[in-house]
């Protein structure tokens, strides 16, 4: 094992920004009030499942069905595009059978572990030894149970128009990062 506390650091601080789970707080707190619960520990555990799996076998699962990775960056930002047209515009795209609860989509993928973060495991998987990028995952995803643990508070703290504010906001922000992946993916 090569355990090195500068790698972890770097691999979480690019998987912090990647994850952005912060910036998700008002999605979070959005499907919280609509579904009531979020699944904390399932979701937790499988978007670490997903990552830690990908990380292995990401390039050989796209390759097995013929998908290259910038394919799959701008399948991955449509989604997060229509994601941010939701927050930003207040309109349904996804529309489910009536979910229970949110927990293995849309929160573990694509809000967690969505096309962004595996397509950076790939990427920072060439810099770092992958044991630090197992580390800095883990790391990663306790700050996100912690997160989704506490939406509730943060929904009572801000309130209804302190939601509605931060969920444009941080709309039009992934709205950006959707933007940036597509343009990054067709090579503009």
């Amino acid at each position: 094992m090569h355990l090195d506390f500068k790698e972890i650091l770097s691999a979480s601080m690019v998987l912090f920004a990647v994850i952005d789970i912060i910036g998700s707080i008002p999605i979070i707190i959005d499907l919280r009030e609509k579904l009531g619960h979020i699944q904390s520990e399932k979701a937790t555990l499988v978007a670490t499942i997903i990552m830690i799996v990908f990380l292995f076998v990401g390039e050989s699962i796209l390759a097995l069905f013929g998908v290259d990775i910038m394919s799959f960056a701008i399948a991955g930002s449509l989604i997060l595009f229509f994601l941010a047209l939701e927050m930003v515009l207040g309109v349904n795209f996804f529309k489910d059978d009536a979910p229970e609860t949110a927990s293995i989509v849309p929160i573990a993928f694509p809000l967690i572990a969505g096309a962004g973060t595996m397509t950076t495991l790939l990427t920072i998987r060439a810099e770092y030894h992958t044991e630090n990028i197992i580390v800095a995952i883990l790391i990663n995803m306790a700050l996100v149970y912690f997160v989704l643990k506490t939406s509730a508070r943060w929904g009572r703290v801000l309130g209804k128009s302190g939601i509605s504010i931060l969920r444009k906001v941080f709309g039009v922000i992934l709205l950006a990062i959707a933007v940036k992946i597509f343009k990054t993916s067709i090579g503009f």
